[in-house]
This record gives structure tokens, sequence and C-alpha cells, in this order.
């Protein structure tokens, strides 16, 4: 009965530590493109919507990031346009697309997807994201 027990507790810590890691984000920067957004080199003219993002090439892994899903949300700005984030907010999007000239862990949102989180007049901010 005792080692039941035990098993169990060892399962639920183990539990909770892979929860823990599955929450740590990633830090990057976000901008934003325009419609058309067909053809997208995962899905080609298949419409996915339009929270949707391009992964830079880091992310993007040759293909592998087609269809990964990340909770994103602007953590400050990049520029001088005063107050760019949308506090309290994050979207949810599904990648579809490379974006060639994104650097590091940057995402190039839809403008609907950006504008859910933050300013288009900013153009560019710093964001957290995890994948969901």
């Amino acid at each position: 009965m005792a080692t039941a027990k035990s098993l169990v507790v060892v399962m639920a810590m183990a539990m909770v530590a892979l929860n823990a890691l599955s929450v740590v984000a990633i830090t990057g920067e976000a901008t934003f493109y325009t419609p058309p957004y067909v053809p997208s080199a995962c899905f080609g003219f298949q419409d996915k919507g339009v929270m949707i993002a391009a992964a830079s090439p880091a992310l993007y892994a040759n293909g592998a990031a087609c269809g990964r899903r990340y909770r994103v949300a602007c953590t400050g700005g990049t520029n001088a346009v005063p107050m760019p984030c949308k506090t309290g907010t994050s979207v949810v999007v599904t990648v579809v697309d490379l974006c060639p000239g994104c650097t590091g862990t940057s995402l190039d949102l839809s403008q609907e997807a950006f504008a859910v989180i933050a300013n288009p007049d900013a153009g560019r901010v710093r964001i957290d994201f995890n994948q969901v």
C-alpha cells in the first residue's frame, strides 16, 4: 500500500514538473504582414484563417513548425511608439509560413493577430510566446 501511494506521489510530482516546463515562454520579436495570406509555404492555397504567423528560419526548422500553435503576448516596444502593447491580451496563432527576413525567435504575425496584442503603429514589438 505504501508503495502505491509513493508511486502516485512521484507521478504527480513528475506531472507538475512537466507542466512547469511547458509554460516557459520563448522571448522574441513580432512584426506583421498583410493579406493575401495564401499561398503559404506550409499549406499552399489552403486557407487557415487570419490568426496565423510566419516563423523565423530557426523556428520554422525546414517546415517542422507548420501547423504549430503558439500563444503570443506583447511585452514591450522596440521603438518610440508609446504604450505599444495591449495589456493583458494574448493571441493564439498557427504557423503557416516561413519568414525568411525574420531572425532568431521572431514571428511575423498576420495583421489581425498583431492588432489583438499591440498597436499596429508600433510595427515591431517584443513578445513572449509558448507552444499550445
